[in-house]
């Protein structure tokens, strides 16, 4: 058990900004990513780390002592908007109480080892090959070697999603050779996966003519579900804090099922 440990706020948001490439690395205008709010102590002793920095979140934050919530989906998501309502249930308990906020998304997801593709692909036991999907000259998505059957596989993301519902598009080969990976809502990119020469690819959820459109295309999608594919990178941040910061942390499970 970690004895508890203080560490400064501002210097705990210099190595995040530091490891995960803030400042350098593009995203979404709403995605605000780094610390998003301060804290009136400016001091952290406990870490939580969730998957979106929602009111529940939030509350269960508070409810367990945390100083500093990091997410991957920030306060801003829905984007600007008065501090009113739900915005207001969101930062009104967390200012009273003293809790940080920090977000993190696309540098999240693209991080080597400690991002969502990464922690995905080793969870599946996959080798990273290269990468694919740029967005802003960014590629955000992972190729992987592989040698393994589709129900393999499928299997194998079912154990790394614990029993999150994986909803297949069998519209390929029954053996998969290049497996792309890509968390989240990137399932409107089976167009360009398949361009990439993947056989597979795994993301979160996408639109329903993706569906159709990669047995069109001779692709297999599994789609894992948004929020289950992007547990990963949370979990693996906060928990480098207490390898680098011996800061103990916990994770707030707040499935969507979407």
């Amino acid at each position: 058990m970690l004895q508890a440990c203080m560490h400064d706020l501002s210097d705990l948001v210099h190595h995040l900004n530091a490891l995960l490439r803030i400042s350098e690395l593009p995203d979404y205008p709403q995605a605000l990513n780094g610390l998003q709010l301060e804290s009136h102590s400016g001091r952290v002793s406990r870490v939580a780390a969730a998957v979106d920095a929602s009111a529940p979140v939030i509350a269960e934050a508070i409810a367990q002592g945390a100083d500093l919530l990091l997410v991957h989906h920030g306060l801003f998501w829905s984007g600007l908007q008065p501090c009113t309502g739900p915005v207001f249930k969101r930062l009104q308990p967390a200012m009273a109480a003293g809790l940080a906020v920090y977000s993190a998304h696309l540098p999240l997801d693209v991080h080597p080892e400690l991002g969502n593709n990464a922690q995905l692909a080793a969870a599946l036991g996959l080798q990273v090959s290269g990468s694919f999907l740029p967005y802003k000259g960014l590629p955000i998505g992972l190729i992987c070697d592989a040698d393994l059957s589709l129900t393999e596989l499928e299997a194998r993301l079912d154990k790394a999603l614990q029993g999150a519902r994986v909803h297949p598009c069998r519209g390929g080969a029954g053996h998969c050779r290049r497996v792309g990976i890509c968390s989240g809502g990137s399932g409107s990119e089976v167009a360009a996966a398949a361009a990439a020469g993947v056989d597979c690819f795994i993301t979160g959820e996408g639109p329903h003519w993706s569906y159709t459109l990669a047995e069109e295309l001779g692709l297999n999608v599994l789609y894992g579900g948004h929020y289950a594919t992007e547990t990963f990178g949370v979990k693996a941040l906060a928990a480098s804090l207490t390898q680098s910061h011996q800061l103990p942390w916990s994770f707030i499970d707040r499935p969507s099922g979407l």
